[in-house]
């Protein structure tokens, strides 16, 4: 490869004593640019992303061309079941979905007849719109608790899945699982038992020192946000001890980024753009961003809903509280639900 880039410099070094002394020096240091561009994309040892995210590329409308979200309800062993089938005839995949602390099913699709208490959280639903425009088939389940639990739970979940997959005829598809903080860790207690194809543990370093895992767990991808130092050094250490036992890993980065006028409006349907440049301007004069745009502190702990009374603006609608605080918490990126890497994701079930 670097012969093919370079093969002309020896020859333009040759061509003159004058030349040799002004082409060595820039030879060299594209040199060594290149060697630092190949060591940074193939020395990266299953770093798949820790790059900006592409912000103007995944909007909330950005899938109203290719699927919109239409799901299915159900009530079964006391607790929801909500799922899609993409409209292609033959999905590729199916993908489980598993929630957070105080979330439920209903948070990864809007709000619609079929689905009356659907709230569609920003993140959420963008995950669906993802995977369905990917070609899977999207299920999720609700906790029975506020958090899952590792117990009996985890029994009826895997029993629910595979009656799922009984009644939609998707035996032999491959399956595949993400869960994200609480539900990361449910997944990778659920992942010993069920023979999910691949997982995605998402801002949880899930419960491996509990498990007795072998080479025939299934291939785990963390997704993870570094600023969470103590979580990541955890993760670290599953990577090492998981290859040593002949498990593919891998690992998605989450990064912070700055806060946009028009960013809540970008991310939250029903959010306008009028409102959402009013919102940053609150921001900013609080100081709840710093002057190049980035979040301060976490979402959770800015007193921003007083903030925006004090300046008479308030919201179209009450829910929308919880879609402003999930992307300032995303934008701050230590613990929350992201659908930015849901490419990476997604290209890591393909892949397996």
């Amino acid at each position: 490869m670097l012969r093919a880039m370079f093969g002309g410099g020896n020859r333009l070094l040759k061509h003159s004593r004058g030349t040799k002394k002004i082409q060595s020096p820039v030879f060299i240091a594209l040199l060594i640019l290149v060697i630092v561009a190949l060591v940074f994309f193939f020395g990266n040892n299953g770093d798949r992303s820790s790059l900006m995210p592409d912000l103007d590329n995944q909007k909330w409308n950005s899938f109203d061309s290719l699927v919109r979200l239409d799901p299915s309800v159900e009530l079964r062993n006391g607790t929801d079941l909500i799922w899609q089938i993409p409209d292609s005839d033959s999905p590729k995949g199916i993908l489980f979905l598993a929630h957070g602390c105080s979330g439920r099913a209903a948070n990864f699709w809007d709000k619609s007849p079929k689905c009356l208490h659907c709230v569609g959280l920003p993140e959420e639903r963008l995950i669906v719109l993802h995977a369905l425009a990917r070609g899977f088939a999207v299920f999720a389940i609700s906790s029975k608790g506020v958090c899952w639990s590792l117990g009996e739970e985890r029994l009826i979940v895997r029993s629910m899945i595979r009656w799922w997959i009984s009644e939609q005829k998707m035996e032999k598809l491959p399956v595949y699982a993400m869960g994200a903080s609480s539900g990361g860790y449910f997944v990778s207690a659920l992942a010993a038992e069920f023979h999910f194809r691949a997982i995605a543990l998402m801002i949880a370093e899930g419960v491996f020192s509990h498990l007795d895992i072998t080479k025939k767990y299934p291939a785990t991808l963390f997704v993870h946000m570094p600023k969470d130092e103590k979580r990541s050094r955890k993760i670290e250490k599953y990577l090492v001890v998981m290859r040593e036992k002949g498990i593919d890993v891998a690992e998605v980065k989450c990064v912070e980024f700055p806060l946009t006028p028009q960013f809540f409006a970008n991310r939250i349907p029903g959010l306008s753009p009028n409102l959402s440049v009013k919102l940053f301007d609150v921001f900013q004069d609080k100081g709840f961003i710093d002057e190049n745009g980035y979040m301060r502190d976490d979402g959770r702990v800015i007193p921003w809903k007083t903030a925006i009374e004090e300046r008479n603006i308030f919201l179209p609608k009450k829910a929308l509280v919880n879609h402003i605080q999930e992307e300032m918490n995303l934008a701050f990126a230590y613990h929350e639900m992201t659908s930015l890497q849901s490419q990476e994701i997604l290209d890591w079930f393909e892949s397996h």
